[in-house]
């Protein structure tokens, strides 16, 4: 009879916190809770733009604890995604708190923002009038009116039908001027091991959601 080959995937482990549908379950309701102050912030301060209004020993600690917090979801047990997503939830806030005594102004309601997959952002407004309400701060963003927005969708028909034959049908570049530094780091046990020694990528962390 043949030997069992051990689960060698993160999430194979015994101790993974979805070992079971009872601890997946337990925590996604902590990670879900840091997946909706990561999206509450970036829809009040914009799409990878509240880390950029911090000092730089901020950021680091910010970006640290979303490396954490990916680590704990890739390969960590109950206890530590509970842990990281608190954690990162709190990261969140720090960030929130110190732009706010910055004075640093939130982005207009008038101006929908979301992160593309390469890093860059869109921004949708109204009409150039309202363009100028935009604030990219060291961020690529690709500026969409609403009649461009029509005219794109003119121009690619099929989408449009799509959507109007499925209802709640999803719809699946410019690079980023200040990169992410988690686009670099892969899937490892800890902050000290060598880059090019790590394994797969991981998801992005407080938007891993960050984002």
């Amino acid at each position: 009879m043949g030997k069992v080959k051990e689960d060698i995937r993160p999430m194979g482990s015994s101790t993974s916190w979805s070992r079971s549908h009872g601890t997946y379950i337990a925590g996604r309701a902590y990670i879900d809770e840091a997946d909706q102050m990561a999206m509450a912030s970036e829809t009040k301060w914009g799409a990878g733009r509240l880390r950029l209004l911090v000092t730089p020993e901020l950021r680091e600690k910010f970006d640290r604890q979303r490396y954490l917090l990916n680590a704990a979801i890739r390969q960590g047990d109950l206890e530590a995604v509970r842990r990281e997503a608190k954690r990162m939830v709190t990261a969140w806030l720090a960030l929130v708190k110190a732009a706010t005594s910055a004075g640093k102004p939130a982005i207009s309601p008038l101006v929908w923002e979301v992160a593309l997959a390469d890093g860059t952002v869109a921004a949708i407004v109204p009409s150039d009038y309202h363009a100028r309400a935009i604030i990219a701060e060291g961020r690529a963003v690709a500026v969409y009116t609403l009649d461009e927005i029509a005219r794109l969708l003119s121009a690619y028909p099929d989408i449009a039908k799509a959507k109007l034959i499925f209802p709640g049908a999803e719809v699946t570049k410019v690079s980023k001027s200040i990169s992410d530094p988690l686009d670099a780091i892969r899937d490892g046990v800890s902050l000290n091991d060598p880059l090019d020694d790590i394994g797969g990528p991981v998801v992005n962390g407080g938007r891993r959601t960050f984002s």
